[in-house]
């Protein structure tokens, strides 16, 4: 962690050094709570630096990591301060990278008030929700997997060769078809010993949780039935589907207002752009490629 958040520190250079010429409060209400030298740092100064933390850093530097980050960022404050005293700051690469740092603060303050403005419905909400139940699904299934020679999951001894671990996993279907049980069958056979100890079960997953050819076996499966043996770079799977439902709106919606809100800044940034006219030298960047045709276009 400590790595992290001294680089995390570090990245915050660019913006606390243009924040430092914003008007801060008076010195009585914003005590220096840090010192080094000639260099000092103000409680507000400090806010501002852990404020501007991605939020999953300001957990932890706001409390078990907070020294940790304060003596990151006064490290940080020092240095800069050397430089500055030094000329640095007139050099033509630091100018152009102060530049560049400015540019980004203003774009990413340019795209929050834009974001802020984008009002969503709750008639948008719900049609979205309609639209997108599908990759709202959820699934619970188990499985035994039979892995082959080449496959990751691969036993030390005993490995199979592919025709034979498709045709040992079709039998074990046939077994538990025909009534044998499946959890026990896992124990004794499944390669995924993992899951075979608790007799196959994978719990509770969505879609882009598993490989591409299972999640299609479990969700083009109804739940109570055997989906066909379906390979993978596994092995071969034998899967019962358990259970099949949809994440009801309520539980989704912080999550797709931010998806659709995001859409939609993404829209308006296109547009914005679009109604500039912007152009790109062919001479520097080539001539734009043909686009790619569609599958079977």
């Amino acid at each position: 962690m400590k790595k992290t958040i001294i680089a995390m520190a570090f990245a915050l250079a660019g913006p606390v050094l243009l924040a430092q010429q914003a008007e801060t409060p008076a010195a009585s209400a914003d005590p220096v709570i840090m010192k080094a030298g000639s260099t000092e740092i103000r409680k507000s100064e400090f806010e501002h630096a852990l404020s501007a933390l991605p939020a999953e850093y300001q957990a932890f530097a706001s409390g078990p990591g907070k020294r940790q980050f304060a003596e990151d960022y006064l490290r940080l404050r020092m240095l800069a301060d050397v430089a500055q005293k030094e000329g640095l700051d007139k050099d033509p690469k630091v100018q152009s990278q102060l530049k560049l740092l400015r540019e980004n603060t203003l774009a990413n303050a340019q795209i929050e008030r834009m974001r802020a403005s984008v009002q969503l419905s709750d008639a948008e909400l719900r049609k979205a929700y309609e639209e997108r139940k599908e990759t709202l699904e959820r699934a619970r299934a188990r499985h035994i997997l039979i892995a082959f020679e080449g496959s990751p999951a691969a036993p030390a001894e005993g490995v199979l060769s592919e025709e034979a671990a498709r045709a040992k996993a079709e039998e074990i279907r046939t077994k538990i078809a025909g009534g044998a049980d499946f959890a026990e069958l896992a124990k004794t056979e499944s390669h995924d010993t993992g899951s075979g100890a608790s007799g196959g079960d994978l719990g509770e997953f969505g879609r882009g949780q598993m490989v591409p050819e299972f999640e299609q076996a479990v969700f083009g499966t109804e739940p109570g039935r055997l989906a066909p043996v379906v390979r993978t770079q596994f092995g071969y799977h034998v899967i019962e589907v358990r259970e099949r439902t949809t994440m009801p709106l309520e539980k989704v919606r912080t999550q797709l207002e931010e998806q659709i809100r995001q859409e939609k800044l993404e829209t308006l940034i296109e547009a914005m752009q679009g109604a500039a006219n912007s152009s790109f030298s062919e001479d520097y960047f080539g001539s734009v490629p043909p686009p790619t045709p569609a599958p079977g276009g």
